[in-house]
């Protein structure tokens, strides 16, 4: 797989052209990536998501879709945030860009994910079970409900981002 994003101070998550998507870690194992039937692999239904996000059941969990474009992904938690490097000269500027972008950003509509806990953010054509060896990172997410939305920025003139925030929900 090629490397687009250096490494530097944050965990970049890549795929080889495919969405990622977010995987508790309590049901990694149903993910089946793009092994399965010919057109109903868990790969494919990722593929199919429409838009930056999108929610697909995982075994008795929900999986987020981190759709649009295969760009390199880190988490901040500082900032509850997916960072999608599209474009920038560095990581610094993507970095430098992130907070002034979420308070600008025109997010689109909200979608409500609960999670049991930490997930693991990886390429979606692999198996949960062999995403270690596709290069993956953990997050560390509470249990419970998570507002997520999404918005493409472009902090600089050459610096586009895609980011996917989440806000934690009170239960219910």
């Amino acid at each position: 797989m090629v490397r687009y994003a250096e490494p530097g101070r944050v965990e970049w998550v890549e795929s080889g052209g495919g969405p990622l998507v977010a995987v508790p870690e309590t049901v990694l194992p149903f993910w089946t990536g793009a092994d399965g039937e010919e057109t109903d692999s868990d790969y494919d239904r990722a593929c199919e998501v429409d838009g930056h996000v999108g929610l697909l059941p995982v075994g008795d969990s929900t999986a987020l879709v981190l759709g649009d474009e295969p760009a390199a992904t880190a988490y901040l938690p500082d900032h509850g945030t997916f960072v999608r490097w599209c474009a920038a000269d560095s990581e610094d500027e993507v970095l430098a860009g992130v907070p002034d972008a979420l308070g600008t950003a025109e997010w689109e509509p909200e979608v409500s994910w609960r999670v049991p806990g930490p997930v693991l953010l990886f390429d979606a054509a692999w198996p949960g079970t062999a995403s270690d060896r596709a290069g993956r990172a953990r997050v560390g997410l509470r249990s419970g409900r998570y507002a997520v939305r999404a918005a493409t920025v472009r902090p600089g003139p050459e610096t586009w981002l895609s980011l996917v925030h989440l806000r934690r929900l009170a239960d219910r």
